[in-house]
């Protein structure tokens, strides 16, 4: 028989229907299922579909079902180092086949960012002058993620690539084990022995291992169908059969009970997982109950799991809520950026002021939390958008700004050739005069580029420095040359006072030229004892 026959929804074949009394056809078209074949309202179903869907993924490998209990961290607000670091970690500590949607969720994000880091600096690159085909940016962090993403994507290949041919093969197994419970019916053997049989095969399947996920629930379905048909079978002898409902019905409750208690708490996303696992048990590991029971039981406990559904789903619209909430911070943040980007300002300190002021507003973007799906992408491309738009006039602003500094650059070059030109000229009266406008000159002239501002002040300072030292050791010297003039001026003073001209009336007029000739020999004297002269 085919797969596609062995997966369909039993509804009685006709070898089937003759080894049941006619008496328990109504019965045996009761089936217990606990997915698709009891249908519920849409809401019930759509609790249990989802509880399907993801135990049929968990079912087809079993690493899946660690995904639940990794951390699914705040990735919106870490840095690009910080989702490069975390995207390591998940691939050394945690099952590559379990970490799916954490690393989709890092590589959005760090594309995201880095994709607007890249916007920022090409746009300070056309605003230094560059060329927009010549732009290139590389980063070493860039590298490190893309080289632990494709050591990710190698070993997720990889993975699924060696589970492919057991996937099939434990499928094959599956249903060849279905295949020999159809053919336990109508048996000519003894009870006991078929019942012994069917319970080797019961625990063949139970070992039979991982199958497809979109194979799972029809494998699964069938299965219990036929489970079911042989203890209807089984009522030629009842006691085996009674043995075996009674063990699961107990069983049952226990996982009633324990879906009731789940009911109860807060964390929804937890007693979902839990929810998961006990459904997994129902379906995987007990068998069916009395016919009495079942509708009882199956009532309770798909009543219990129409609670824990409902619960997730008010948990999801409040976050819906709060989604909404975070959508209008992100927005008042981007019109705030674009308050700050429409400002005017026309000093280096202004724009400092307004880069830490969107550095913060940034920040707070990226940790007002999630918003709804649908606008995630127009969001953030306005946000984009109108950093760019405050980055732009920024770089302008600093473009201008650099013009005006190679501007002074080149004048305060110009003051340094004049300065070295005259640093060794003796002229000082000239020179001096010069001297002094030129560093008047440079006091006016305003900012240069940062990486050259201190070498040209040091080139201009020593030769400034040159020149005056020179000239302050010629003032020296003279200073020095004056007061040697004053002493000897003052000691010809003294001794003129003390000739007594009215006993030397014949040698008088040339006794005072000889004092004219030594007064005048003896040179100048400083300014501020030009007194003497007077006196002489």
């Amino acid at each position: 028989m085919s797969e596609t026959d062995n997966l369909q929804e039993a509804d009685g074949q006709e070898e089937m229907k003759k080894a049941i009394e006619s008496e328990k056809e109504a019965e045996n078209n009761v089936i217990e299922d606990t997915a698709n074949n009891e249908k519920l309202p849409d809401t019930e179903d759509d609790g249990l579909d989802e509880i399907d869907e993801s135990n049929a993924e968990d079912a087809e490998d079993e690493g899946n079902s660690d995904r639940h209990k990794i951390e699914f961290k705040d990735y919106e607000n870490m840095s690009l180092e910080m989702l490069a670091i975390e995207l390591e970690k998940l691939l050394q500590s945690e099952k590559v086949q379990a970490i799916k949607k954490h690393v989709d969720a890092i590589k959005n994000e760090f594309n995201d960012k880095f994709d607007s880091l890249v916007d920022e600096k090409k746009e300070e690159f056309l605003a230094e002058g560059g060329n927009e085909i010549d732009f290139y940016y590389s980063n070493p962090i860039k590298k490190r993620f893309n080289n632990t993403y494709r050591e990710y994507r190698n070993k997720l290949n990889a993975h699924y690539k060696s589970i492919q041919e057991n996937l099939k093969k434990n499928l094959d197994e599956r249903l060849e084990i279905i295949e020999e419970i159809k053919g336990l019916i109508n048996v000519e053997e003894n009870i006991n022995t078929t019942y012994k049989h069917f319970k080797e095969l019961q625990e063949r399947w139970r070992h039979a291992g991982p199958i497809p996920r979109d194979k799972y629930n029809n494998a699964w379905n069938s299965y219990h169908h036929h489970v079911e048909i042989f203890y209807d079978f089984l009522h030629l002898n009842r006691e085996l059969r009674d043995l075996d409902f009674k063990h699961n019905y107990e069983q049952k409750l226990k996982i009633i009970e324990r879906a009731e208690e789940l009911a109860q708490e807060e964390d929804t996303n937890h007693a979902f997982r839990e929810l998961q696992v006990l459904h997994k048990l129902w379906k995987e590991e007990l068998g069916p109950v009395a016919k009495e029971h079942r509708e009882e039981i199956w009532g309770r406990f798909k009543k219990a799991t129409k609670t824990i559904h409902d619960k997730r789903q008010e948990y999801f619209k409040n976050l819906d809520s709060i989604y909404e909430e975070n959508l209008e911070k992100k927005q008042d943040i981007i019109d705030k950026i674009n308050a700050i980007a429409n400002e005017e300002g026309s000093s280096h300190g202004f724009w400092q002021k307004k880069i830490k002021e969107i550095e913060a507003l940034r920040e707070d973007f990226f940790s007002a939390g999630k918003v709804p799906i649908k606008v995630n992408e127009a969001t953030w491309s306005k946000f984009k958008e109108s950093v760019r738009n405050f980055n732009r006039k920024k770089n302008a602003f600093y473009k201008d700004l650099k013009k005006e500094q190679l501007s002074n650059l080149q004048k305060k070059l110009d003051l340094i050739k004049i300065a070295e030109d005259n640093k060794d000229n003796d002229d000082f009266a000239t020179t001096t005069p010069l001297m002094k406008k030129i560093q008047n000159d440079w006091k006016t002239i305003g900012h240069v580029p940062r990486k050259d501002s201190d070498k040209i002040w040091k080139q201009f300072k020593n030769a400034c420095n040159h020149y005056f030292d020179k000239l302050h050791a010629s003032l020296n010297a003279a200073n020095k040359e004056g007061l040697e003039a004053y002493n000897k001026k003052n000691e010809l003073l003294e001794e003129i006072k003390s000739i007594d001209f009215t006993k030397k009336k014949d040698k008088g007029v040339a006794i005072v030229n000889d004092y004219i000739s030594k007064w005048n020999a003896a040179g100048k004297v400083p300014s501020n004892k030009r007194y003497i002269e007077g006196k002489f």
